[in-house]
């Protein structure tokens, strides 16, 4: 975890904001979990902004560029050339195309 302030004001102190902590009946700390990340910069009250994360989400992201591209074929029932994604069917007749 490497915590910045999204305002860029140089706090060093964050506050978790979805931290469940457990306590013993005399009030004493005894374990915490983050329900949900988020955090809050404690100099100027911005959100604050995980930059660890980046590397993942960045990594997510390339995984999810693979977009199918559309072909063009020429359907055997209407005999039109038609751009289709693989799996789609003929736009003009509605014919199952095979996309090689």
């Amino acid at each position: 975890m490497w915590l910045v302030c999204s305002h860029r004001c140089g706090g060093n102190l964050f506050r978790a904001l979805f931290a469940e902590v457990d306590v013993d009946a005399g009030g004493e700390y005894q374990s915490h979990r983050l329900v949900q990340p988020g955090y809050l910069c404690l100099n100027c009250g911005a959100p604050a902004i995980d930059l660890g994360q980046v590397p993942e989400a960045m990594d997510e992201d390339e995984e999810d560029d693979t977009v199918p591209t559309s072909m063009d074929v020429l359907c055997p029932i209407c005999e039109t050339l038609v751009a289709v994604v693989p799996g789609e069917e003929c736009p003009n007749c509605g014919a199952a195309l095979e996309v090689v």
